[in-house]
């Protein structure tokens, strides 16, 4: 809330192969909960999933996290997404992610912090 920008925390031990960012196809399973009850959904096809190897681990870019991939007390390896959409500038979301960091490295002196940023290619005007 303080950076205002869509952030979500993953168990990485829990993922199937890479996380990634796609589109779905709608088909892709995502274990939630609904009512208060586990339920499976399916994303609307060309909607914006991350997913890995098993289905959809949150929809709607980073707002709809699923149950499969959530922190939990035991997660020992977490991934932290932060999606940076427009009007959000390269320093707001650089600011957010080392106020990230340095709040996960007062949980104690084990833990590790690597960060990445992760940019969309290059886009042709003619829309090649």
């Amino acid at each position: 809330m303080l950076h205002q920008i869509p952030l979500g925390g993953e168990d990485l031990a829990r993922y199937r192969g890479a996380p990634r960012l796609a589109r779905a196809t709608g088909a892709e399973p995502f274990d939630t909960v609904a009512a208060g009850a586990p339920v499976t959904e399916h994303p609307q096809p060309g909607e914006v999933v991350w997913c890995d190897d098993a289905g959809v681990t949150c929809r709607r870019w980073n707002w709809r996290q699923g149950r499969r991939t959530g922190l939990t007390e035991d997660t020992t390896t977490a991934l932290f997404v932060l999606d940076a959409l427009a009007p959000l500038t390269d320093a707001a979301l650089h600011a957010a992610v080392e106020d990230l960091a340095t709040r996960l490295a007062r949980l104690g002196p084990e833990v590790q912090i690597t960060h990445r940023l992760l940019t969309a290619g290059p886009t042709s005007a003619q829309g090649d």
